[in-house]
């Protein structure tokens, strides 16, 4: 079957719906994507919010210079200078509680020379916390991050602790160790030329979701919004049809289908499948400022790690200051009333970033109920592989097998994984 004659109907425009398009477009194949929503990019994407008047991200994230399947994909599309971040890899955090401020600092080579330097390594630890902490690459499938580190170190509070919510939207109590290992053995264990923050320019949009779908249209694939799957049909072990609210559409011998769904989409679809929960939640408090944010207090990076605090995290963009709670469904954010998230907080940004008496302008609060998938030992284990019992029929998302945690990265490896198996299929 030449390349041309191929179809390929992806169900899902977030990110791994638009990495699968992305690749198949690119080898020639007739691509037709498809989301339920009006726009792309799923929980990944930029939008008008007319509260601030401005430009937002629905969450924060970040991309560390490791993670090849994402610049891979940025490369794609043309949009790889849509990144930025510091020249080496260095992460400035703030600790509340104490008042402290530093920066790890992350040698590049293979060598870990940074847990040597009390400059650069967290402060108050020791070379000893480092090296008993090595011990997550040898950690059980079972096992949770907080069973393979010592709880009571102060490395756990300012490093295991934050590096585990943003990575895995989970405290340690919960999270994956192998998992969490995972991040590591790709970014930071390989120097710091691996784990250099990056962060995108103008936004999740113009960095992720524009370009792809510039690059879709010239290649010739269809677009549709607003075209939710009710239904897929199959018929001795093949999908025979896909029916939409305003069209069925019946499938030819050939053609592949790639569900780039959510979890709880999915099993709406295929009810035989158990995949992992996806009611992990991000609380994400945006701050419009009454000028441009001082950043001083980032030194070289666009983001602050916070510590004993509420937010974890705090980006800057302009005029905007955008903080992001992860795990917010274990901490016990979810309950609280927006009106005290937002004091709250606000408070803690003042001190983190040196505003002395500042005050906001405009503020969003956004609750993402269903972020990630759960991520737990139990979590991981039920994770799907791409092929399914229906033989046309893959499977994309963070919820799938993909070895590393529920990120972009995650999401766009699934959507390359999900294409080179269609490919690998119309090559037999």
């Amino acid at each position: 079957m030449t390349s041309s004659a191929r179809r390929a109907f992806i169900i899902g425009a977030g990110l791994s719906g638009l990495a699968a398009a992305v690749r198949l477009a690119e080898a020639g194949v007739k691509t037709l994507l498809f989301d339920s929503a009006g726009h792309a990019g799923g929980r990944c994407r930029s939008f008008y919010d007319r509260t601030l008047d401005r430009v937002i991200d629905n969450g924060n994230h970040l991309v560390m210079s490791g993670n090849r399947h994402a610049l891979d994909y940025l490369k794609r599309i043309g949009a790889e200078n849509a990144l930025i971040g510091p020249q080496f890899a260095q992460y400035p955090f703030f600790d509340l509680a104490t008042g402290e401020r530093w920066t790890v600092r992350i040698n590049e080579g293979f060598i870990p020379f940074w847990i040597f330097d009390r400059k650069w390594r967290v402060p108050g630890t020791k070379v000893f916390d480092y090296l008993n902490a090595a011990k997550i690459a040898f950690a059980r499938p079972d096992q949770t991050v907080a069973d393979v580190v010592d709880r009571e170190s102060l490395l756990y509070r300012r490093f295991w602790e934050p590096l585990t919510l943003a990575a895995l939207n989970t405290t340690p109590e919960i999270g994956s160790a192998r998992l969490l290992w995972s991040v590591i053995r790709e970014t930071f264990a390989l120097g710091g030329q691996m784990c250099r923050p990056l962060v995108a320019r103008d936004g999740l949009g113009p960095a992720f979701v524009e370009p792809a779908l510039r690059y879709l249209k010239a290649k010739g694939a269809q677009v549709r919004f607003n075209a939710r799957l009710r239904a897929l049909w199959v018929e001795d072990g093949r999908a025979i049809s896909l029916n939409f609210p305003d069209e069925t559409i019946s499938l030819k011998e050939g053609d592949e289908v790639i569900l780039a769904l959510p979890p709880s989409r999915l099993k709406q679809l295929m009810p035989e499948l158990d995949p992992p929960a996806d009611e992990a939640s991000i609380l994400n408090v945006h701050y419009r400022a009454p000028g441009p944010v001082p950043t001083d207090a980032l030194g070289a990076c666009a983001f602050l790690g916070m510590i004993s605090s509420d937010a974890q995290w705090a980006f800057v963009r302009g005029d905007v200051i955008s903080l992001t709670v992860s795990a917010s469904h274990a901490i016990g954010m979810d309950e609280a009333p927006n009106a005290q998230v937002v004091d709250d907080l606000w408070r803690e940004t003042q001190a983190a970033l040196r505003l002395g008496d500042m005050r906001y302008e405009a503020v969003r609060v956004i609750r993402e109920r269903r972020a990630t998938p759960d991520q737990s030992p139990a979590g991981v284990a039920k994770r799907l592989k791409p092929e399914t019992r229906i033989a046309n029929v893959t499977l994309a998302g963070d919820h799938t097998d993909t070895g590393v945690p529920a990120t972009i990265e995650g999401s766009i490896r699934s959507g390359d994984r999900a294409a080179m198996i269609a490919l690998r299929r119309w090559r037999e």
